[in-house]
């Protein structure tokens, strides 16, 4: 795709040039149309170099100021604002009209055409930045050092960012052409601006403090096995020449000696020793079959 080349006007905190540049190298129908419609007097544009010196000559006049877009922003901080009624919104609203002028027109690499806005538009979109945007931006974080400073800078790029701007779309844009230079963008184009503007507009992000998490240990099982560590050590097995061990030198948790003689004591009541023959009751005689001898 084709770099785009802009003028020297179309820098940051640049004037406006005397002239606007118009690339173009074959005759476009809509465009003939646009330009016999808005000619006050009857004058040839039939080829390339008329019709572009005619649309030079509309769009570098003093006149040819363009509305992109109307915003409709707070007028006051969000923190003084009273409560109203929803329908009350224009009351606590103003209405700022981004107005541009064009410094480029391509119609043979990129078929775009360039607006910058006007110093007026500028000067409105900074001091509501400054006034309303940053109050509100400092009014709903909470406070931390260099909070200031950091709102500061935030402002200062905002300065850089809208002073950089230059909205660049399709050159069928120039159909809203009227006949002292000015015009409006058709289309949806005007939505396209406000997009770009508001996304300027950066939020005041504080700093990320980690927070300390309070961990809840478990308590263990059996108290008696607990040690200084959490994790058992591992076990390091030695080979040991084979020695009777007396019951008493073992050491036994008391608890786990007591769940012991608990289960012992109820496993006793259910397995007894084995039944002697004696105790069984007598069979029953008439279960028995006779058994014949075979033949």
């Amino acid at each position: 795709m084709p770099v785009r080349i802009l003028p020297a006007s179309a820098a940051a905190f640049a004037p406006r040039a005397s002239f606007v540049t118009v690339v173009m190298d074959r005759v476009h129908p809509w465009l003939t149309r646009v330009l016999r419609r808005i000619s006050s007097t009857r004058r040839a544009l039939n080829n390339v170099s008329q019709q572009q010196k005619y649309l030079s000559e509309t769009l570098s006049s003093a006149s040819a100021i363009w509305s992109l877009a109307s915003l409709m922003l707070p007028d006051r901080v969000e923190i003084d604002s009273p409560t109203e009624l929803p329908g009350s919104i224009f009351s606590s609203h103003q209405i700022l009209h981004v107005e541009a002028y064009v410094v480029h027109v391509d119609m043979i690499h990129r078929h775009e055409v360039a607006f910058k806005l006007t110093g007026d538009s500028i000067d409105a979109l900074v001091r509501y930045h400054r006034d309303i945007h940053c109050a509100n931006a400092k009014a709903s974080t909470y406070e931390w050092s260099g909070k200031e400073q950091q709102c500061t800078e935030l402002h200062k790029d905002f300065i850089q960012a809208i002073n950089k701007f230059v909205f660049q779309t399709q050159v069928r844009a120039l159909e809203g052409l009227e006949e002292e230079g000015d015009g409006e963008l058709l289309e949806g184009r005007s939505e396209e601006v406000k997009n770009h503007l508001t996304g300027l507009m950066k939020p005041l992000v504080p700093p990320y403090f980690p927070r300390a998490i309070d961990l809840v240990l478990q308590p263990p099982l059996f108290p008696c096995l607990a040690g200084k560590h959490m994790w058992a050590e591992p076990l390091s097995f030695q080979a040991l020449s084979w020695a009777p061990t007396a019951a008493s030198e073992v050491s036994v948790c008391p608890l786990m000696a007591a769940y012991t003689s608990l289960y012992l004591d109820a496993a006793a009541q259910y397995f007894r020793l084995p039944l002697l023959a004696s105790s069984l009751p007598p069979a029953r005689q008439d279960w028995l079959l006779p058994i014949w001898p075979s033949a």
